[in-house]
This record gives C-alpha cells, structure tokens and sequence, in this order.
C-alpha cells in the first residue's frame, strides 16, 4: 500500500511561489505515474499536472499550464510541483495521487491520495 505526504503549502502573496513536495512509501515509487489535483472550497477537486514513472511526459491543466512545473526525483520518492505567479483563484487544498497508469485526469483514475496541504493567495 502507497503512502502519500504532501507538504510545502502555506500562505503567499499574489504573483508569489510555491513548492509543494509528496513524499511516498511503502510502494517502488518508479512504478507510478504521480499527479496533482486541487479542490477549493464548495468545488469538485480538480485535475492540476501529472507526471510519468520516468519523469519524461507531463501534461497540466489549462489553468496552470506555463506557471506550474511538475517533477520527481524517483532516488527520493517524492514528486514536486512548482507554482509561479500564483493568483488568488488558485487558493486550494493540493493534494498528491498516484497510479500504476499514466495520463489520468480524473480523480477515479488514481489509486492512491494524500491527505493534502492547503495553499491561500492573498491578493
């Protein structure tokens, strides 16, 4: 059974950065595709970047596409998203998935959660 940890959120000024980190265990974490999802308060949560077992395919939603950057760094078992210029609107609870299969960008194709870390822009 995989666990998942996120950390790294916080309160931050608009146009300002974040790094969110997840750290897994208790699974080979190489064997995952891992993703981001977010979920406001009174939305669905909803699809932010995912990432292959290598590293070398992502894909992002819309909303964050040229300001977000996900990584992993499978030595360490934990997979990052950068968050530059952030904006109100992107005040959410981020929380880490992962799944034996790549490309998902819904919640019911991911296998395993986090429990979330919540990130408040201030304008």
């Amino acid at each position: 059974q995989v666990q998942l940890v996120e950390s790294g959120g916080g309160l931050v000024q608009a146009w300002g950065s974040l790094r969110l980190s997840c750290a897994a265990s208790g699974g080979t974490f190489r064997n995952y595709a891992m993703g981001w999802f977010r979920q406001a308060p009174g939305k669905e949560r909803e699809f932010v970047a995912t990432i292959n077992w290598s590293g070398g395919s992502t894909m992002y939603a819309d909303s964050v596409k040229g300001r977000s950057i996900i990584s992993r760094d499978n030595a360490k078992n934990t997979v990052y998203l950068q968050m530059n210029s952030l904006k109100p609107e992107d005040t959410a609870v981020y929380y880490c998935s992962g799944d034996r299969y790549y490309g998902g960008q819904s919640t019911n194709q991911y296998a395993y959660w986090g429990q979330g870390t919540q990130v408040t822009v201030s304008s």
